[in-house]
């Protein structure tokens, strides 16, 4: 199923779903998938109201990832000054996977949760560019360190 997503920035945060299952826990946008004869733009705005009880506006299409044959469409969205609060998923209503809605800084998340902050195009915002732009060129690859080349 292809999924809808948005990217809101606020304060130099991000705001993120907190996702818990029985083996982890992670961070990613609001958003789901896409119901038959819904936009993505549509399901995005859905979803962000479902999971985060704030209504979007003025969607822009920032990145359009295909992975094994599903598209992930993410929007930025204006929120405004709307306060986002922990909403539901009606897909799930017997085995509720969201545990949260939190701001979070970039250097907050995991590696895996960061990577897909940038996949959904992070880059789009200049701040995060700029920091991005600052990291040096050291591996940081959790738990697989390369050697020293002579």
């Amino acid at each position: 199923m292809d999924r809808a997503q948005c990217l809101i920035v606020r304060d130099h945060k991000i705001l993120c779903v907190k996702h818990r299952e029985p083996a982890r826990t992670y961070f990613c946008l609001p958003g789901g998938g896409i119901e038959p004869g819904e936009t993505p733009e549509a399901a995005a705005v859905r979803e962000l109201r479902e999971e985060c009880l704030v209504d979007g506006a003025n969607l822009t299409l920032i990145s359009t990832v295909t992975h094994d044959g599903h598209t992930n469409y993410t929007f930025t969205a204006d929120i405004g000054a709307q306060q986002p609060a922990l909403g539901a998923d009606p897909e799930l209503p017997e085995n509720p996977i969201l545990a949260g809605v939190e701001w979070r800084a970039l250097d907050s998340l995991c590696e895996r949760d960061r990577a897909y902050m940038w996949t959904a195009g992070l880059i789009c915002y200049q701040e995060f560019s700029d920091e991005l732009e600052s990291w040096g060129d050291d591996i940081s690859y959790p738990e697989k360190r390369r050697a020293p080349q002579p």
